[in-house]
């Protein structure tokens, strides 16, 4: 039987997704890329912000309607936060964020006896849920070491979706990390809900990211984010000792207002945030730092979204993700009173446009340098891949796939 997935949201979903797709295909179900040819559509949703949970709840319907005859499995975040609006879909599997590891078990059962599969659990006290990967459908290969999460930021479901902080065994880490780059993946990114968090016996994301790079024909190893309190002396220590770890950090800001960022219940402030970001670029001057920016934060004023809009010109981010605040019931933040929707796009746009302006100022920096790609697509010609500091780098003519190239960075 042929099977199709399609995947909202965030690093976290896209391997998930990708360990559904490998052990559905070892179980002899071939993967189609195109919806219309499949007999089984599995869809991974995501709940992170209102226009999220619409889409997802959207496609889905649109997708019953389209292939009334396809059995249909409706997985992830939204459906763990809905799961009552998605009973009226008529899909035939639907889970919450438990037991994705044995969708392959449950569509097998479900061909035999015909039988709906709905399931989602609300305890937040749940054990790691293994899934293993030995390859990934990009060149850059994902590694979940980590799930669920205990920060409860005022605006965020993520907690009551995920539930509490667990990590991967040390040593499953590993082993899949080999496994990956037997298999020819030379980039590893480690991620997770809280991927900072990861603790395993003792074991923290350190120890991960230095035993890693003791596998020999793993080149690079990245986060896929973490958070700015997580940065201790025993990670700077790494920072300064470790070629193997990209020069890129996502490290995500939220608010540049003191007054916001304690309404948000984050856990620094920004005196904390800048004198760690300069520690950062002390130990690596070149290094790419983004972030992710909420703007129209509840009771967020015009004086306080200009505070965060010049700190973050100040912190010289390379690129920053803007998100309009999006309300989610059941958290402390949706009981407060809203920014207006114009107000916020407003500030959405300024945001952006900033964005614009020091990403061109990062990569200018670079132009005419000797820079390491490695390259990951070929597309009309033009190969693609991205430096170690997450450059883009785009060169006019065919070259090998998953192989580095030294080249001139935006050569005139």
């Amino acid at each position: 039987m042929k099977f199709y997935i399609e995947t909202f949201g965030c690093k976290v979903n896209s391997y998930e997704s990708n360990y559904i797709k490998q052990s559905l295909i070892a179980s002899g179900f071939l993967y189609v890329d195109k919806m219309v040819d499949a007999d089984i559509i599995i869809i991974n949703t995501c709940t992170v912000t209102n226009t999220a949970d619409t889409k997802c709840k959207k496609f889905v319907r649109r997708v019953r309607r389209e292939n009334p005859d396809s059995i249909l499995a409706v997985v992830g975040c939204s459906v763990q936060n809905n799961f009552s609006e998605y009973e009226k879909m008529n899909v035939d599997i639907l889970l919450g964020n438990i037991e994705k590891s044995k969708l392959k078990d449950i569509i097998l059962e479900y061909l035999e006896n015909k039988v709906k599969y709905y399931y989602h659990e609300t305890n937040r006290d749940l054990a790691f849920e293994d899934m293993e990967i030995n390859d990934f459908d990009h060149t850059r290969a994902f590694i979940k070491i980590q799930d669920g999460c205990d920060n409860f930021c005022s605006y965020c479901i993520i907690p009551f979706m995920r539930g509490k902080c667990r990590s991967k065994e040390f040593n499953k880490v590993i082993e899949e990390a080999k496994m990956l780059v037997q298999n020819g993946h030379q980039e590893i990114v480690l991620t997770g809900i809280h991927t900072g968090s990861y603790n395993y016996e003792g074991h923290d994301l350190v120890d991960v990211i230095n035993a890693l790079s003791e596998i020999p024909g793993l080149e690079r190893i990245r986060l896929s984010s973490v958070e700015i309190t997580e940065l201790n002396e025993k990670f700077m220590e790494m920072l300064k000792n470790n070629p193997k770890f990209c020069d890129h950090l996502h490290i995500p800001l939220q608010a540049g207002s003191d007054e916001i960022l304690k309404k948000m219940n984050r856990k620094y402030d920004l005196k904390y945030f800048f004198d760690k970001i300069e520690e950062i670029r002390s130990i690596r001057p070149n290094i790419s730092i983004t972030t992710d920016i909420i703007v129209g934060f509840p009771e967020e004023t015009e004086e306080m979204f200009n505070e965060t809009y010049e700190n973050a010109k100040k912190l010289k981010f390379s690129k920053i993700h803007v998100f309009p605040y999006s309300k989610r019931n059941g958290t402390v933040a949706s009981r407060l009173k809203e920014v207006s929707s114009t107000e916020k796009t407003n500030r959405v746009h300024k945001l952006l446009e900033l964005s614009n302006i020091l990403e061109k100022e990062y990569e200018d920096k670079f132009k005419g340098q000797k820079v390491k790609v490695l390259i990951e697509e070929v597309k009309d010609g033009v190969s693609i891949g991205h430096t170690s500091n997450y450059l883009k780098v785009e060169i006019p003519k065919v070259l090998e796939v998953n192989k580095f190239y030294e080249v001139i960075y935006k050569e005139d």
